[in-house]
This record gives C-alpha cells, structure tokens and sequence, in this order.
C-alpha cells in the first residue's frame, strides 16, 4: 500500500482524529468476515458514511490504497492504529470506584483495544484496599498523583460525583496525566495541552429528545433501516 507520512504538527482537524476509530472498527469487523481488500464505498456502507468522507479524511494522513484496488485491510488497520498510538498499551487511571467506576474497572474490551486499567482511586474508606476483578486494588485518592507518576500514566477516567470531578481531576494532572474521559456531569477546568472527552448520558439523551414527537411514529420496516451514525462530536 502507497503511503506517504504527513507530520503530526499539521493541522488536522480535531473531528477527523474522532472518525479515525469508527474506521478501525468497520476495517475490523471486515477482517473478522474475512475481506481482506476493500474500496472507499464499501467501508463507507458498512460505517455509514460517504466514501469521499473516508478518502478525504486519511488524505489528511498520507496516500493509503491503490487506483482501481481499493485498500488494503490489514494494512489500513495497522496504518490507523499507528496514526492513533493504539498499537501499543496505554496504561490507565481511573477515579472512581462507585456502580459506575467498578463497571468501568472490569469492562473486558478494554485490553483487546489497547487500554489497560492500572490504577483505581476512590475517596470512600470502605472501598479503600477492594481489589478489581483484574486484581487492582483500589487505592485512596491522595495517591493519586504519585501513583500516575511512578507509572507513567498519560491516560484517566473521572468517574466521581460531579462535586469531586475537578479535584481529583487536578491530581490526574499533576501526576502527568494528558488525557480524559469524563463521566462526572460537569466541565472539567484543564490547561491547554491536556485533551478531554466528554460522556454524559442524560445530555446525550436531552439531545435527542428535540428529534421526538409528542405522538408515537408508526414503526419503520426493516428493509428501511439504514446505518445510523454519528460520530464522536455528535455529528
């Protein structure tokens, strides 16, 4: 496959870094069935996109595929992840360890993607020393930032009440983390430099209620379904 680097001081846009992984997972579950070429159009059926969209947005990135042979999967899946630094293991911090943060602590998809859950941190005294069902043992959240430091974590998950989000967000960093999934329903305050992505449920929710009728909709064939999606910012 042709491919030509582009520098990562080029300006790309921050929406395209966000389709980049609804990409590897389509280019993925083609592989899985067993394609192992497949062109523009195709990956766009199959992720619910246009294929100009896909072309335009790895020309960002380089010259990927051939005229006429369309792309490479195996290829394109490792050119994607290299793009992403999702093809080594990033070690993660997570804060929280309530419902939530212990649903978080034993998803198993995480270490198949390339994420790892390293260390728990959670304020309450009768979690303090609980250990995960990985086997990480939940430490108080004053240990937070020498704990991120010692492991060279660059990565957390805020998974603590909104009132508790922004101190401990502020441990995060100040152990060297550069980057973080939000939970807590609250805008995080973060230096410039330090990435955060946000996931609140009932606004997601609230956002989609603008698109419902008071009155039910009959309900649409299955013929009719297309691919419904929306990428990461919602659009």
């Amino acid at each position: 496959m042709e491919r030509e680097l582009v520098a990562k001081e080029a300006a790309i846009p921050d929406i395209v870094i966000r389709r980049l992984p609804i990409y590897a997972r389509g280019l993925r579950h083609l592989l899985n069935n067993g394609r192992l070429t497949v062109s523009s159009n195709e990956l766009a059926d199959a992720i619910g996109v246009t294929a100009a969209q896909i072309r335009r947005d790895l020309s960002y990135f380089g010259r990927f595929g051939k005229q006429g042979k369309g792309y490479d999967v195996p290829t394109l899946i490792e050119a994607v992840q290299e793009i992403l630094n999702i093809d080594r293991r990033w070690d993660v911090a997570l804060a929280g360890y309530g419902h939530l943060g212990q649903a978080i602590a034993d998803y198993g998809g995480f270490e198949p993607s390339s994420f790892r859950i390293a260390a728990i941190f959670d304020r309450a005294p009768h979690l303090i020393g609980r250990r995960s069902a990985r086997g990480v043992v939940v430490q108080h959240e004053s240990a937070i930032a020498e704990t991120v430091r010692r492991l060279n974590i660059r990565m957390g998950i805020v998974a603590v009440p909104a009132d508790q989000a922004q101190e401990v967000t502020e441990r995060l960093l100040a152990g060297g983390v550069r980057a973080i999934l939000n939970y807590a329903p609250v805008t995080l305050r973060v230096p410039e430099g330090v990435w955060v992505r946000e996931i609140d449920p009932i606004s997601l929710m609230q956002s989609m209620t603008y698109y419902l009728e008071d009155e039910p909709v009959p309900a649409t064939p299955e013929s009719d379904y297309s691919v419904a999606y929306t990428d990461a910012a919602g659009n």
